[in-house]
């Protein structure tokens, strides 16, 4: 190895594990939602399947960003912040980008097949959906907002397949809501910020902030509607006379509104970065999880 390959192999690496986004991979922490719910992450037989499912969900979503970062390179490279990704920026070459990219996805397949037949169906679902939306999909507005939602319930279902317990009507209805709030205050944090600048994103330029504030304030009611329908239900079917289900709303409801008003401070583009950063929403999860998990276990 030259004295120049000493140096561009380290970066090379890092320029894929950034292209990986692993911070994005807080995302699938949704696949435990299920088994949590249902009480059983205390039990080997169906934690070691959950996590399994979790490192399939890390792999093909990261292989998703690769080809979306592939496909979207001209168009990443107008963008003022998108340009410094590595596939857009030059820092991964767009052969290598393909191969990395190709095999996270079927390995990330191949791996879900480990905790079951139907997880390994979630999970090509998923890959499926993602060929789809970069192809497809991202470029038909309002259809775009649906599926990126669609990929964070997929990742909920996986986690139930995984572990094989049931899901309810309402919980799919409430991570379905909840999502597309994510999603929808994602794309309102978006435009607000590029201004007319819009043509940077696939289908930007087509939303208006007052629809996307609407679709924002709708998806919200009824993620908190969901939600409370869930709680009950769940107390119901639990059996129990505590009250810690429905005293999961009130940490739950305030989450969801505190977003709102990050939103509405001009911020939520990267809403990763807002629940990593933000303390009062980190708090809020935190009680959200003590009280629910008392509802859970206590009961």
């Amino acid at each position: 190895m030259t004295a120049v390959d000493a140096v561009v192999a380290p970066s090379l690496v890092r320029s894929l594990v950034r292209e990986a986004r692993p911070k994005q991979w807080a995302k699938n922490v949704l696949v435990f939602a299920a088994p949590g719910a249902a009480g059983v992450l205390d039990n080997r037989d169906y934690l070691v399947p959950t996590l399994i499912m979790f490192v399939s969900f890390c792999m093909v979503a990261s292989g998703g960003y690769y080809w979306n970062d592939i496909l979207d390179v001209d168009n990443d490279r107008n963008h003022p912040t998108k340009r410094n990704r590595p596939i857009a920026s030059g820092a991964v070459p767009l052969r290598i980008a393909w191969l990395v990219g190709s095999t996270l996805l079927v390995g990330g397949v191949a791996v879900a097949a480990l905790a079951s037949w139907k997880a390994c169906i979630a999970a090509a679902a998923y890959v499926a959906l993602t060929a789809a939306y970069s192809a497809v999909l991202k470029h038909i507005a309002v259809v775009d907002l649906v599926v990126v939602a669609a990929f964070f319930v997929l990742r909920a279902i996986g986690g139930a397949v995984a572990a094989d317990v049931p899901m309810s009507t309402w919980f799919l209805l409430t991570t379905s809501f909840a999502s597309l709030f994510i999603v929808s205050g994602k794309r309102f944090a978006e435009l607000r910020e590029v201004g007319d600048d819009a043509h940077t994103r696939a289908t930007l330029d087509q939303y208006s902030l007052r629809y996307l504030r609407d679709v924002v304030s709708i998806s919200l009611a009824a993620a908190m509607v969901s939600y409370c329908m869930w709680a009950f239900a769940t107390k119901e079917i639990a059996g129990t006379s505590w009250p810690f289900y429905e005293l999961s709303i009130v940490p739950m409801a305030t989450a969801l509104l505190r977003y709102l008003l990050i939103l509405e401070q001009g911020h939520g583009a990267a809403p990763e970065e807002i629940f990593i950063a933000d303390r009062t929403l980190q708090v809020l999860g935190v009680v959200w999880l003590v009280v629910f998990g008392l509802g859970v276990y206590v009961s």
